[in-house]
């Protein structure tokens, strides 16, 4: 099966803004709260949709389920695609959250009929785009439990509890699920993460909905899967990626995802390991060539690459940078 490219589906939500169009080409309409574009998405009635070629017009879960072993290899066999890859523009800071991890899922999902998850939400960040200033949220202070939270929720009062990181182009960062979290005003970044929608609100800022209301928090829920022994999230640190010759560095590996940052012009060569892997270029262009196909690469776009796919060489221009994720 050849590379795949689909049509990004833009997600409009209040906090968004204009970046997904303006720096990353995505096709918004001009509209003034593009929140998020997803890239590679299997969710019920969210579809990835094949743009062009000879699978143009097929859904993601269709050659999930039709053609999996060519689209997974060694992972077929799965119902959904497990991973939603994204870009987000945050114009405005996003609710204090924490989502389950997948046993707290699976145990929700059994207990109240109306939740169909069953899996939890780790997810990764890189920042793309950073206004001076932006910072995120991720973790908890040093010295910071259960009960400290449980009164900041009563109170409101989260700035004493969260850990604030002034960001810059290039961090990453690793959150797994069970991690107290909120997106800064004025970050754009690349977000990979388990196919799941599971939220739960600590905070929202005092702001409220379209009717005057204050949009839903899910304290009781957000309390019992907060991660109390996490702490402070870090940046995290690169590795050299395997292979002698690699000229990438490991982001993130963890059961569910593993990301590579490959910077400047040098090519390099994705190997056949019986795994699907997904490209995005961050800055810069690239092209993806196999012997049979050139797919010409800009700043913003994605490739999916099937597991049967032929060897495929990625030739950077110099100032690229290209994030390339696969399940371990």
């Amino acid at each position: 099966m050849l590379p795949l490219q689909f049509t990004p589906l833009i997600k409009r939500l209040r906090w968004g803004g204009t970046r997904l169009e303006s720096v990353l080409g995505k096709p918004t309409c001009g509209v003034s709260d593009a929140a998020e574009s997803w890239e590679v998405c299997d969710r019920g009635a969210d579809q990835s949709i094949v743009r062009a070629g000879p699978e143009a017009g097929a859904s993601l879960n269709r050659l999930v389920c039709e053609r999996g072993p060519e689209l997974l290899g060694r992972h077929a066999g799965v119902g959904q695609f497990p991973l939603l890859i994204k870009y987000l523009d945050a114009q405005d800071v996003l609710s204090v959250q924490v989502h389950p991890n997948d046993e707290q899922a699976r145990r929700l999902a059994r207990s109240s009929p109306e939740q169909a998850e069953c899996w939890g939400k780790t997810e990764a960040w890189v920042i793309i785009a950073a206004e001076p200033g932006s910072v995120i949220f991720a973790g908890l202070k040093p010295g910071c439990d259960a009960a400290t939270c449980a009164r900041a929720a009563a109170t409101g009062n989260w700035q004493d509890c969260l850990h604030r990181i002034e960001v810059a182009v290039g961090d990453a960062f690793f959150i797994p699920a069970g991690t107290v979290h909120a997106i800064g005003a004025g970050v754009l970044l690349a977000e990979v993460q388990q196919s799941s929608d599971i939220t739960y609100r600590l905070y929202d800022w005092g702001r409220v909905a379209a009717d005057g209301r204050p949009r839903e928090l899910h304290v009781e829920q957000a309390l019992a899967c907060i991660d109390y022994e996490r702490g402070p999230i870090a940046r995290a640190v690169p590795v050299p990626a395997a292979g002698p010759r690699s000229p990438g560095e490991e982001l993130v590996r963890c059961p569910w995802f593993v990301m590579t940052r490959y910077t400047g012009s040098r090519p390099f060569v994705l190997h056949d390991d019986s795994c699907c892997r997904i490209i995005m270029v961050l800055a810069g262009r690239a092209a993806a060539h196999t012997r049979h196909t050139t797919h010409p690469l800009g700043r913003g776009e994605t490739l999916f690459i099937p597991a049967s796919a032929p060897a495929l060489e990625i030739v950077p221009q110099e100032d690229a940078v290209v994030l390339e994720t696969h399940i371990p």
